[in-house]
């Protein structure tokens, strides 16, 4: 397979303002079928409108958006096809039961008879949604748990490229560790991406980081790079901290587009 053909990610010079202000400014970058790469960032540094922009979500002020090699622009149906989105706030059918609801979104999917079935059924055991599957509705389950059946709704279509806005945001230490290695499995096959506001977390999971400060892509590598780019920080959290509460302008390893095997 040509290296472009395994690009399934890739931002060029894109941007998003709103009244001038700059949500998010020129972010430039690339992401490999096989990589999972991490999306950090302060409150507000533009994680979400960056990953809304390259959903199809959010339409760009500028530069452009790639998945899968087309135009989120020119192509929104197709990109729908083969992404998997999973927003900050996911609205969810709270009457309805977690299998129940996920049949439905499979059958808007076009997904159909077994094929369906099988889908619904190892997006519930991806998801360990197996002990509430058909007993309470989603309205009685837990934060963590509607999380679950949001990112199982994400999955029943086998997408090429997974967007996910906080997935990791509420669950518990056990959940945690699960949904982890579970994005791991998924990313042989895919390109993942994700936010977070845990950067320690990220080091033994990711292949790569993407830091974003004040709307500006400041840093782009593995944890392991970046925390080597700044002198005497003892983890990569304090390494991001410093690079997060410091930095104002892209900085001069920001935007790489290398292939980096997981550490």
């Amino acid at each position: 397979m040509a290296e472009s053909d395994d690009i399934l990610i890739e931002a060029e010079d894109l941007g998003r303002r709103y009244s001038g202000a700059a949500a998010v400014a020129r972010a430039s970058f690339r992401i490999h079928r096989g990589e999972l790469v991490a999306l950090l960032g302060p409150n507000g540094s533009g994680k979400t409108t960056l990953l809304r922009m390259l959903s199809g979500a959010l339409s760009p002020t500028e530069g452009r958006a790639r998945l899968c090699g087309m135009d989120v622009a020119e192509h929104p149906l197709e990109i729908r096809r083969r992404c998997g989105y999973l927003p900050e706030t996911t609205p969810l059918y709270t009457e309805m039961r977690v299998e129940e609801y996920l049949r439905y979104r499979g059958r808007l999917r076009g997904l159909r008879g077994t094929e369906l079935l099988v889908r619904v059924h190892d997006a519930m055991q991806q998801c360990s949604l197996a002990d509430v599957a058909k007993r309470p509705l989603i309205g009685a389950l837990s934060h963590g748990q509607r999380r679950r059946v949001a990112l199982a709704d994400c999955l029943l279509h086998s997408p090429d490229v997974l967007l996910l806005d906080a997935p990791l945001e509420g669950l518990d230490a056990v959940q945690s560790a699960a949904l982890a290695g579970l994005l791991i499995d998924l990313s042989a096959d895919c390109a993942v991406l994700f936010s977070t506001h845990d950067p320690e977390g990220v080091k033994s999971v990711c292949t790569r980081a993407l830091i974003l400060s004040g709307g500006c892509l400041i840093a782009d590598g593995t944890p392991d790079g970046l925390t080597a780019t700044q002198p005497g920080a003892a983890s990569f959290g304090q390494a991001f901290v410093r690079m997060a509460s410091g930095a104002s302008e892209p900085a001069p390893w920001a935007g790489g587009g290398a292939r980096r095997a997981r550490p």
